[in-house]
């Protein structure tokens, strides 16, 4: 194994591991913010927010991560600004998890029945205050499972950042694993880390499913 012991190997790729982890928090929950307004944009009964919405979705699920990846790095710097892998691929990673984030929530909030929205405005709420107290807390006990399984997709997806040069997990096994000479070994322990990234995620989905199906 070269000048590497096994111990070696682990520590690094717990290096990887923690980059990988705080890549995807910041995905995530940027993502979850920006998604959340372009959700409530895209339901909105204004033509000009709900067509702003429609564009930025479909620009970027139409589009690899990849080529999104690589115009936020080279195309910043083609304007004369530097930026490293680590944040143009936080940027990147959360402006493609946001529209996927949008879309599932629009998806659950549609999902609701047309009299919830009826029978709150009636309430003489207005059309925010009705999907803050009547509509989302519905739309959540849908929404739990898709969203915790994009989730783990965004875990996984950032091991495209390694093509820019940003050393998560993935690019931290490649790097071990040429200097190791012991690919399968170090493949086989960054699959770990990754489960270990996703399992927790999956059960956690089961958990809050049965909480919000138990209070319904």
């Amino acid at each position: 194994m070269s000048d590497f012991t096994f111990w070696d190997v682990v520590r690094n790729l717990l290096t990887g591991l923690q980059w990988t982890l705080a890549l995807s928090l910041v995905a995530f929950i940027g993502g979850g913010v920006i998604g959340l307004l372009v959700m409530v944009m895209r339901i909105s009964k204004r033509a000009l927010p709900r067509n702003i919405a429609r564009t930025y979705i479909e620009l970027f699920q139409g589009t690899p991560l990849l080529m999104q990846l690589f115009l936020v790095f080279f195309g910043v710097a083609l304007a004369g600004v530097e930026i490293s892998p680590w944040m143009a691929a936080a940027i990147a990673l959360t402006l493609f998890t946001s529209a996927y984030l949008a879309e599932i929530w629009r998806g659950c909030v549609d999902s609701i029945a047309n009299g919830q929205w009826e029978a709150s405005a009636s309430l003489a709420l207005n059309p925010l205050e009705q999907l803050r107290y009547v509509i989302l807390p519905q739309a959540l006990r849908i929404a739990v499972a898709p969203t915790v399984g994009f989730s783990v997709q965004v875990v996984k997806g950032t091991a495209v950042t390694s093509i820019i040069g940003f050393t998560e997990l993935t690019k931290t096994g490649g790097m071990l694993a040429n200097a190791t000479f012991e690919p399968f070994m170090v493949y086989g322990l960054v699959a770990l880390g990754y489960f270990l990234l996703c399992y927790p995620l999956s059960l956690s989905a089961r958990y809050l499913e049965r909480r919000l199906h138990a209070s319904a």
